[in-house]
């Protein structure tokens, strides 16, 4: 055997392991047996981008976003959210004072319980934020309302109509507040733990009344039937059915809400160790103490239903927009490209494909305002067909049908997905297959109707990783909807430069790199 066959042989075999393992089969059943020259190449194919309309999104957080926003581009952007509280397995109550035992002359030596009286001195309802966006000293103001329906956590879309779930007969306050408080002294806000760690956490709080609220609905129904409050299903079915916080004054602030508390303040004795029997001051009066106890909060596991308005004719005109495309989150705009698969296909059948690189480049945006919008920081590529079921279904970027990149802000200011070409070998395959089961009952155009298997989604997203990672590519273990403001402008647009059929005026480009294989030639020695 000639000494180039061999090592073409060698070459070729490393390069179909390499292929079936980094970009599918494309073209691998096409190729010469007998070639012993392969040269590899890139060709470029357009892409045509559009500015669709994202609508309500899948929105499974721990976090509950508040306010108003007033974009000059976007028009306003307004949230809210609906959340039940927990209550635990165990829950219980401080019992009241009670003298059980006493010695021969009448002094109590014996007691249970350590409340002063059954009652409540103080009741709060608060919403902590670490993070928000917009003019920290922008004056708002936040409503709270009682649930009056327990949330559907199956409906975890943004478009959640509050009103089914709350009336405004179930206001619980109303209270003025800024992002920034500036009555917080620094000696507060700058306290730090042992470890270093912030020791506060700014806060809305609404004051609810002492015993409508807290002996009636909390205190009382607790006397009378514990089991109530055992877990949060018997909670919220029995005694509390959550809240609904709203913004109904104020532009120019939203706040990143990590959690809702319903805190409650009792009056106590200090009370003996061993024998229970409350303690005397010096002067002969009762030592006491008042200590205020979260007994109900959101969690994890009792997540945030937040509730998005946009300015829909706003975005309805960017929509119109054919000479570019748009992102804009939460639930604003998501930028959709048609691969074009058949085109690769029909150039490079016989061909092996090595890779495929996408580039979403963003317009250079200026802040003209104190407090604008930035670009999202990272994106899901995302088959629209897979779309819905990837954030219901909580998966993560599978980098065959699904992938995620960063924006690369200060270089080149692009979304650049290095290597798609799984996806387009298995988008191609995908067709081959359903064309060999219809037969001669295939109809190309009704299955590509139904399929819209060459359309992509490229979505604002948040990223969790796994942080106990050694590698130096941290495992992705979470990926939702970026939820905060953010939007870019992308080079693209359907628009063309003359009729249905001429060429697009500002096509994505997608690169591919395939390896192209030639016979020996027979007078070689």
């Amino acid at each position: 055997m000639k000494l180039k066959h061999i090592a073409s042989t060698l070459m070729a075999a490393a390069m179909l392991l390499s292929c079936d393992e980094e970009t599918g089969q494309l073209g691998m059943s096409m190729l010469n047996p007998d070639a012993d020259y392969m040269s590899a190449h890139t060709m470029t194919f357009d892409v045509e981008t559009q500015s669709v309309e994202a609508g309500p999104v899948f929105a499974k957080t721990s976090t509950g976003y508040i306010g108003r926003y007033t974009d000059a581009e976007f028009g306003f952007y307004e949230s809210g959210f609906l959340t039940a509280l927990n209550s635990t397995e165990n829950f219980s109550l401080p019992e009241v004072y009670h003298v059980t035992e006493w010695d021969a002359q009448g002094n109590p030596t014996q007691a249970t319980g350590i409340m002063s009286g059954d009652s409540v001195t103080a009741v709060n309802l608060v919403v902590y934020y670490n993070e928000w966006f917009g003019d920290s000293l922008n004056a708002c103001r936040m409503s709270a309302y009682e649930l009056n329906k327990a949330l559907d956590y199956d409906n975890r879309y943004t478009n959640l109509e509050p009103t089914d779930y709350y009336d405004e007969s179930g206001l619980l306050g109303r209270v003025a507040y800024s992002a920034y408080d500036a009555s917080v002294p620094d000696s507060v806000r700058n306290a730090t733990d042992s470890y270093g760690s912030s020791t506060y956490t700014p806060y809305v709080a609404f004051k609810l009344p002492n015993k409508e609220f807290g002996e009636e609905r909390i205190l009382k129904p607790y006397r009378e039937h514990p089991e109530y409050f055992q877990g949060s299903d018997n909670f919220i079915n029995n005694i509390f059915k959550g809240v609904y916080l709203t913004t109904d004054q104020g532009d120019g602030t939203i706040l990143y809400a990590s959690g809702v508390e319903l805190q409650m303040q009792f009056h106590f004795f200090y009370v003996n160790d061993t024998t229970g029997v409350k303690l005397k001051k010096q002067d002969g009066t009762d030592s006491t103490y008042y200590s205020t106890n979260t007994l109900f909060a959101s969690t994890k596991e009792v997540t945030q239903i937040n509730r998005f308005y946009n300015a829909e004719e706003k975005i309805q005109q960017k929509l119109q927009e054919t000479n570019c495309t748009y992102l804009k989150s939460p639930a604003g705009i998501f930028t959709q490209a048609t691969l074009p698969y058949d085109e690769i296909y029909n150039q490079l059948a016989n061909d092996t494909l090595n890779g495929a690189r996408l580039t979403f480049t963003n317009y250079r945006q200026e802040s003209k305002y104190d407090f604008s919008m930035s670009a999202p920081n990272e994106v899901l590529l995302v088959r629209k067909k897979d779309y819905q079921k990837f954030f219901e279904n909580n998966e993560v970027p599978d980098n065959i049908t699904s992938y995620v990149t960063t924006h690369n802000a200060s270089g080149t200011n692009e979304y650049t997905f290095g290597n798609i070409a799984r996806l387009i070998s298995y988008c191609i395959n995908e067709k081959r297959q359903a064309r060999e089961a219809a037969g001669e009952a295939w109809d190309e155009e009704k299955w590509m109707e139904e399929n819209e298997w060459d359309k992509v989604y490229l979505v604002p997203v948040v990223v969790t990783r796994d942080q106990t990672s050694q590698s130096t590519q941290q495992r992705i273990i979470n990926i939702q909807h970026d939820l905060e403001p953010g939007y870019a402008k992308l080079y693209g647009g359907p628009e063309r430069e003359g009729g249905a059929d001429s060429p697009l005026k500002n096509p994505l480009k997608l690169e591919v790199t395939y390896t192209n294989f030639s016979p020996t030639d027979a007078t070689e020695q």
